[in-house]
């Protein structure tokens, strides 16, 4: 079991890079019971909106205390109910395989700061999940850049060199 969150909407505004994020509302899974969540409640963290997959509600759920842990939480959206999404966190790993599975929509991730603003987007077709890494090494990345003001390279991960926008020669010279 899980103590993720999910809840389930049957179409989704359009979310934009630099933008405030698209306002929700609707039925949640959180700690295994049905709650009422909307943006307004997630003004002070990070949230991360999907619409996914199972397999993909389940492996970001299951991690999901190492988002906690950046100060952000986790919103999955499907055209599922969910009704379906409790059903998911709560079936056995060992035994667990999609039947069907998933419904016509797309899969799309935003993280992006507490003021609201999204920061990155990626849309996927239905056959191909996420990978919660990457999700969580973009998250560390725009925290990061947002700290320190430091571009993050193509494939950085925390404690690797990042670029001080005045000094990238110096980056490139170690670097390459």
């Amino acid at each position: 079991m899980s103590d993720g969150v999910s809840w389930s909407v049957l179409r989704h505004h359009c979310a934009a890079v630099t933008k405030p994020a698209p306002d929700f509302k609707g039925t949640a899974v959180v700690d295994n019971k049905f709650k009422e969540v909307k943006l307004a409640d997630y003004q002070e963290i990070s949230p991360f909106s999907t619409f996914v997959c199972p397999t993909e509600i389940i492996a970001f759920s299951d991690r999901s205390d190492e988002f906690r842990k950046l100060n952000a939480e986790i919103v999955a959206v499907s055209v599922d109910s969910h009704y379906s999404h409790l059903a998911w966190n709560n079936q056995p790993r060992k035994l667990w395989r999609p039947a069907g599975g998933c419904r016509t929509g797309s899969a799309w991730s935003f993280p992006h700061r507490s003021k609201g603003i999204v920061r990155h987007i990626t849309i996927n077709d239905l056959p191909v999940g996420r990978s919660v890494d990457e999700v969580l090494r973009l998250l560390n990345a725009f925290q990061f850049v947002e700290k320190h003001g430091e571009v993050c390279p193509a494939n950085w991960e925390p404690n690797k060199p990042t670029i001080n926008t005045k000094k990238a020669s110096e980056y490139f010279e170690k670097n390459n």
